[in-house]
């Protein structure tokens, strides 16, 4: 169904100027929750924006009825600092940048890397570990995301 409604809401989201991130399903006290995680490069988005593309895309989520007439909450997102990367162009924008790889099970007893991202392809991740290049097959990557340092 995720899918379905990125289908649905992407072209009016790009034609507002912004990008579809991700579509998630998940339920709260009871209730489904729909969440468009939208974003706008390189300015990011405010809230101003998320309420704008909700009523811009509201109406073509009541058309796909995508609960079968169940209520629903809809909820539009910023995807945030350290948002996991899904697509080639995520990595491909942080080239250069440093990230965090969280792997599924450790490597030589190392479950968490930190490094700049040098490389992104369909077998692996290659990155630059203070001086040493780590190459990770994506298989066993759980999550790569932003390396957010707060000081």
């Amino acid at each position: 169904m995720t899918e379905r409604i990125y289908q649905a809401v992407d072209e009016k989201i790009r034609s507002l100027g912004y990008e579809t991130v991700d579509v998630e399903q998940h339920y709260e006290y009871g209730e489904l929750h729909i969440t468009i995680f939208v974003d706008k490069i390189p300015d990011g988005i405010s809230l101003d924006d998320c309420e704008q593309i909700h009523y811009a895309i509201e109406p073509l989520l009541d058309e796909l009825d995508p609960t079968c007439g169940k209520p629903y909450v809809l909820e539009v997102s910023s995807p945030g600092l350290d948002r996991p990367f899904k697509k080639q162009r995520d990595f491909e924008r942080n080239y250069g940048k440093e990230v965090e790889v969280r792997l599924f099970a450790p490597i030589k007893g190392v479950k968490v890397y930190e490094g700049v991202l040098k490389e992104h392809t369909d077998g692996y991740v290659l990155i630059d570990c203070g001086g040493s290049d780590v190459k990770i097959e994506n298989s066993r990557i759980a999550l790569v995301r932003p390396l957010v340092k707060f000081d």
